[in-house]
């Protein structure tokens, strides 16, 4: 596992982005076994209690289940996979328009600028 922590967000929140970062990249697919709360914490070299609230974050946010005595694992549900992607897209375009929005940029020369670097970035 390859997470760098900032200092902004809390630990617990920066672990459960990761694994929703997983899930829309399909580093983690539906039905996959996590590691245990006490293997999290000590890959990402976190205190247990930290672990525990993400993993407490996630079930409430219907990410992963776990059943007594078995694993967690990610939720089949996709519906929620669907919207973790979605979640995260939508995240990353308020923060470009926030540092964008000041400079007054057309919408249109805004869209033809980010069409132009997203191709040239995928090298299409």
């Amino acid at each position: 596992m390859n997470l760098t922590f900032n200092n902004r967000d809390p630990v617990y929140l920066q672990v459960v982005r990761y694994f929703k970062e997983q899930i829309a990249t399909g580093g983690i697919v539906a039905g996959q076994e996590v590691p245990s709360r006490r293997e999290i914490a000590a890959l990402l070299k976190i205190n247990p209690n930290t672990a525990q609230r993400a993993y407490k974050e996630m079930e409430e946010q219907g990410l992963i289940h776990t059943e007594r005595n078995f694993p967690s694992r990610i939720t089949t549900d996709q519906t929620i996979l669907s919207a973790v992607r979605e979640e995260l897209i939508f995240q990353a375009i308020d923060a470009f328009i926030l540092s964008v929005k000041p400079i007054n940029v057309p919408v249109e020369e805004l869209l033809m600028l980010i069409k132009e670097k997203y191709v040239m970035e995928k090298g299409e």
